[in-house]
């Protein structure tokens, strides 16, 4: 649990990469590096529901003016955990699959994430629209599609910074995707040679990692999103898009 002196999400104490700004400025370019002052607010254990409205409301619209394409507040009884999910990542055998301390079966199981999710009341759901040039696996597109998932990792992590130091101090999100492949594809996990982890303020697992049904999610609150699979070619999809989701309170 981060404490006075201790490191907790974002902490200013290094320099990073993108974070939630002032009102009013404009985001930082993807992979700027940023030092930015806090104005921490106290620990609070409750938040009347206009406080906690407006607070879910600003970060929705943090995450759309630091570069998602649409985000809303949802809640978390709305978000299913199923096995099914997680065991996708096993069958067919995902080239992630064991590679990361954020993947399975490394990753928290969804058995865990569902008691968790009782302890929340709200979240903030996003997404990214990626071309369909990108978001298929194609070599051609590689450094682009690892740029879209990063710009999920980092909006995750600006989201869940920003509410962390407005006092909701358990805060947690998932990106999408293998933080391996978006980061440290050419290099073995840190973690898992008991290393310090290279990205350790932004890596985290994906929603599909622990269970969460991002595409039924998805479908509910009323975007459209299809099931893009590894031998899709882009004329063959509409439009791709890539999830987040940070639970606040």
């Amino acid at each position: 649990m981060p404490g006075a002196g201790c490191r907790g999400p974002g902490n200013e104490t290094t320099t990073h990469e993108i974070r939630p700004s002032l009102p009013g400025t404009r985001p930082p370019a993807p992979g700027t590096r940023v030092t930015m002052q806090r104005v921490l607010k106290p620990v609070k254990t409750q938040f009347s529901d206009e406080e906690l409205q407006k607070d879910l409301e600003r970060y929705r619209q943090e995450a759309i003016r630091l570069g998602a394409t649409d985000a809303k507040v949802i809640s978390a009884d709305r978000i299913t955990v199923d096995e099914r999910v997680a065991l996708k990542c096993r069958v067919p055998l995902c080239f992630g699959y064991g590679t990361s301390a954020n993947c399975p079966p490394n990753a928290p199981r969804p058995a865990e994430i569902r008691e968790i999710l009782h302890k929340y009341r709200y979240g903030i759901f996003f997404k990214v629209e990626v071309p369909p040039s990108v978001i298929v696996r194609n070599r051609e597109t590689i450094l682009e599609r690892a740029g879209a998932y990063k710009k999920v990792f980092d909006l995750v992590s600006a989201e869940e910074s920003l509410a962390f130091y407005d006092g909701h101090y358990l805060a947690v999100g998932f990106a999408a995707g293998s933080c391996k492949s978006t980061y440290c594809y050419k290099a073995e996990c840190a973690v898992l040679k008991g290393e310090r982890c290279r990205n350790e303020l932004r890596s985290r697992p994906s929603m599909e990692a622990v269970g969460i049904d991002a595409y039924r999610l998805a479908a509910e609150v009323g975007w459209t999103i299809y099931p893009i699979g590894s031998d899709c070619a882009p004329q063959d999809v509409p439009g791709g898009i890539l999830l987040g989701l940070v639970l606040v309170h």
